[in-house]
């Protein structure tokens, strides 16, 4: 059973990361980066402020800044997760991954299939930080737009090498996805 702590906010910066199940390189191996561009396009329709992101092969880092809301952040959450979900078992399915999509059929929880879950694609939780200041926020910052060029990852020699991170736009250059820079 999954252990999610309840964001006690309703407002303000937070640092997000979730996981594909079992940290398996699913956003890569569906080619489903577009989709959490597209999720963080509804943040913004919705007035929230993407702060910063890198998107791994197999898990999301995310500053949002979310503006009060009517519904909680872990909903706000928890409903991008599962219609990411839903996209990347489709590309799966069209790129004909079946033993991906066995892997993640079999490792659905008996009573999450008893509510006709079908496959298990991120970790049932996430990971938050409440940033109450700019230094918690660049430190995460820093953090996220590392973390492609270290450890087992090494994706490039500099974090403003990797495409799918917000590090370039830090660095005054145009990245990828346009994001709100937060100064001091």
């Amino acid at each position: 059973m999954p252990v999610q702590q309840i964001i006690p906010f309703e407002e303000g910066a937070f640092f997000i990361t979730f996981t594909c199940h079992k940290w398996m390189n699913l956003i890569e191996t569906a080619d489903n980066y577009d989709i959490v561009y597209k999720w963080m396009d509804h943040l913004k329709s919705k007035e929230h402020k993407i702060i910063g992101y890198v998107i791994m092969p197999n898990h999301v880092h995310v500053l949002v800044d979310f503006t009060k809301t009517h519904q909680s952040i872990n909903t706000i959450v928890g409903n991008g997760k599962r219609f990411m979900a839903y996209d990347i078992i489709k590309r799966l399915k069209e790129k004909g991954q079946n033993d991906v999509l066995d892997t993640l059929s079999k490792n659905v929880e008996a009573k999450r299939k008893a509510n006709k879950k079908q496959h298990e694609v991120w970790e049932l939780s996430f990971d938050w930080k409440y940033c109450n200041s700019y230094q918690f926020i660049k430190q995460k910052l820093d953090y996220m737009h590392n973390n492609p060029c270290t450890g087992r990852w090494n994706l490039c020699e500099s974090p403003v090498g990797y495409l799918h991170s917000s590090a370039k736009y830090y660095a005054g250059e145009l990245g990828n996805y346009e994001i709100d820079v937060i100064e001091e």
